[in-house]
């Protein structure tokens, strides 16, 4: 189930395959796969999304879009990126920062793509 709203086009700066959560790049308009729970997320590339560096790509920044489950996850579980750029369950050791990329809304397993509402966040643990 998706419902995009706001899809905005980048430049890849890397490998982005379909259904990955991205970060900003090192330049401006640029998008690499994130690859951690503290990287700047800014939403997730689209279903017909599979880019080579310099390719444009589009990217979901608000809306409920569709993702790859790098975990199991369960709907309502606030979601975050592994190192391949999959939702995992976003969770923090005391004292550390985490951000979000939104919240599942239905539940899956890894390799599963799941639909989440984009909505950034951070917490500490």
């Amino acid at each position: 189930m998706r419902n995009q709203q706001l899809i905005k086009n980048y430049t890849a700066e890397g490998v982005i395959p379909a259904y990955s959560i991205v970060k900003f790049g090192a330049a401006d308009g640029g998008v690499l796969v994130a690859a951690a729970a503290a990287d700047k997320m800014i939403g997730v590339t689209d279903r017909i999304a599979a880019a080579v560096a310099g390719d444009r790509i589009d990217v979901v920044r608000q809306g409920i879009a569709e993702v790859l489950y790098g975990d199991t996850i369960a709907a309502g579980d606030l979601l975050t990126a592994d190192a391949s750029g999959r939702a995992i369950v976003a969770t923090a050791a005391a004292g550390v920062n985490v951000r979000i990329i939104g919240v599942a809304e239905v539940a899956g397993v890894v390799g599963d793509i799941g639909s989440f509402i984009v909505d950034h966040g951070s917490f500490q643990g």
